[in-house]
């Protein structure tokens, strides 16, 4: 207690000491310094002797004369005014690192946005002449926003290593991650190859990041792809030992069983953990794609794409077309060109040609260009079986094509759709046909229900032929998607025993059937559950498709087109992870590091 009492009286004589300084020596504190309120000196030690020698050799014949009140009124005025010029550092300060953020701010908004790095000049434009008529008295403050093209593009460039700084940093606590793989050629021939990463934490935290976009110049062989892939790992610190697997669009040098990219990292995988389980995935869109083969659909394709050409090459025919159309008040405007790589393009075509088909022959009789093929009845009938049936194959497409889905929820699509088939297929047989609208309208006859019958049951059985690898894991994603209604004898010895507690508990099933499963499994205890955790993390952290491969590669092609072909590869990999990421960029420290390097020069 006596200790205490001394150090709170020491601590009163500061302060009485520290008020005094003012008055009497014309000096106040600054961070722990005296500093004197007439010539700005410190003073490192706080003695009153100190001071009073400062005051006695520098200012005492000045100030002497004064009385008290004149003397407190002039350390008032001069305390008044180093106040008001450290407020004024202050505020520069706070105003420049603002000016520095909105820099960073407008530069990720135009990189996300696939703007090229120039508008920069053209948005502080913009923003100066709106300031100019709301606020001009903070005009200045707009003014030193930085945003030419040069700055644009290191402001891109510092966002994207903080980004994947930040993807790096999350990389460190994975459990498990997958890779979406896809490659192919910009407007300049290089070949880009795209790694996308998901991987997901103890707590079940899933993050899904382009990893890197890799510029070939030369060959792309399976060894050439197997070395980007082995950078790109090593680069994040990611583990060969902890991917759960590999998903491609099913390319030769992707899937090569000798010298292919999968078969090299098997290898070295198993180098590594000769028991350690990889997926390989053939991507689960592109395979729903190929399935349309079986439909056989040449002579419809090839009738309908000379027909559109035949109205949109020519612009006379063209014109004429659009103006047939608005004076019938057609739902079409147009119609439009059916291109092969485009997933949901066929059907699109098809529906409107069908809409259409009056018009059309109307159109190209007058033009002296007649399509025999639309008066034949059976024809008619197969293009109405046709846009039914690319339709369906479209809506199951829009499904699959979300981002961030887990695999088992795209192939229950898949199963619902093969489901559909069956069920289409023997109502096709009874002339049942209110799945299948458009030929309805067609009024087909017996043959034609037969053969379309025969059809719905051959793109079924392509069905379940393509999709073995996903037919492989049904069990596994059974046992993850729903745990409380799989078969027990079906899964894997290791978590049998904990299926087992898991299906018994009441309280769990209750927990399973109010929250998402991503939460279910993360609030499961590890020392009660580990085995099927571990399962889980597996599972849920495998891509079903290079959907999001494929969509940054349109990026990649409106950001580097034949008006920018000479974007470099480092520029557009930086763009590609801005645009794709889902991570928010550092600005504070962003701010700092940029006021650090300006402080260095």
């Amino acid at each position: 207690m006596a200790a205490r009492a001394k150090k709170r009286k020491i601590d009163n004589e500061c302060r009485v000491f520290k008020r005094t300084w003012t008055a009497k020596y014309l000096f106040t504190e600054i961070k722990g310094k005296a500093v004197c309120l007439v010539c700005g000196t410190q003073v490192a030690v706080l003695k009153d002797y100190n001071l009073n020698r400062h005051y006695t050799t520098k200012h005492e014949d000045k100030y002497k004369n004064l009385s008290e009140k004149e003397r407190a009124r002039v350390s008032d005025a001069l305390l008044a005014k180093l106040q008001t010029q450290q407020g004024l550092f202050t505020k520069l300060h706070t105003t420049r690192e603002a000016a520095v953020r909105t820099s960073y701010v407008i530069s990720h908004k135009i990189a996300r946005k696939s703007k090229a790095f120039s508008d920069g000049e053209f948005i502080k434009e913009c923003l100066l002449d709106s300031v100019t008529l709301i606020c001009p008295e903070k005009k200045d403050a707009f003014e030193n926003v930085s945003l030419s093209r040069r700055t644009v593009t290191r402001r891109v460039e510092d966002i994207a290593e903080n980004l994947e700084l930040q993807l790096k940093n999350r990389a460190a606590d994975f459990e498990f991650f997958s890779l979406a793989l896809d490659e192919s050629c910009d407007v300049r021939d290089t070949a880009q190859l795209l790694i996308f990463l998901r991987g997901i934490t103890a707590g079940f935290q899933v993050t899904e990041e382009l990893a890197a976009m890799q510029s070939m110049k030369g060959t792309t062989t399976g060894n050439d792809l197997f070395t980007e892939v082995n950078a790109c790992l090593e680069k994040l610190g990611l583990k060969w030992d902890n991917l759960a697997g590999v998903t491609t669009d099913g390319c030769p040098n992707l899937t090569g069983k000798n010298v292919g990219l999968l078969k090299r990292m098997q290898d070295k995988v198993t180098e590594i953990n000769p028991v350690q389980k990889l997926t390989f995935l053939h991507c689960i869109i592109h395979q729903e794609v190929l399935c349309k083969i079986v439909l056989k659909m040449d002579h419809i394709v090839d009738v309908v794409t000379k027909t559109v050409n035949f109205i949109r090459a020519r612009a006379l025919n063209h014109r004429q077309f659009i103006a047939l159309l608005e004076e019938n008040e057609m739902e079409h405007g147009d119609i439009s060109y059916h291109c092969s790589v485009r997933w949901l393009s066929l059907s699109k075509v098809l529906k409107s040609v069908w809409d259409l088909r009056e018009q059309i022959q109307d159109f190209c009789v007058k033009k002296g260009h007649g399509v025999p093929e639309l008066s034949d009845e059976d024809w008619v009938a197969d293009l109405g079986f046709a846009v039914d049936v690319t339709a369906l194959m479209n809506q199951l497409n829009v499904k699959l094509q979300c981002r961030g889905l887990f695999v088992h929820e795209m192939y229950t699509a898949v199963k619902a759709f093969m489901r559909k088939l069956q069920l289409i297929s023997s109502q096709v047989k009874d002339n049942f046909l209110t799945h299948l609208p458009t030929l309805k309208e067609a009024i087909p006859n017996a043959n034609h229900l037969h053969k379309y019958s025969a059809t719905l049951e051959v793109l079924h059985a392509e069905f379940s032929r393509r999709f073995q690898d996903f037919k492989a894991l049904e069990n596994e994603m059974d046992m993850v998607s729903s745990p409380f209604t799989c078969s027990v004898d079906n899964a894997s010895s290791d978590v049998q025993m904990e299926l087992i507690d898991l299906q018994s508990d009441t309280l769990l099933a209750e927990h399973f059937r109010s929250v998402s499963l991503l939460d279910f499994y993360s609030s499961l205890k590890e020392e009660n559950f580990p085995h099927l955790r571990n399962h889980a993390q597996r599972i849920l952290v495998l891509f079903g498709s290079t959907y999001v491969c494929e969509q940054t590669f349109s990026v990649m092609k409106f950001n580097k087109s034949k008006h920018r072909s000479s974007v470099t590869d480092d520029h557009l990999s930086a763009v590609l992870r801005i645009a794709t990421s889902d991570i928010q960029p550092d600005f504070n420290a962003l701010v700092q590091n940029q006021n650090r390097l300006d402080y260095s020069h």
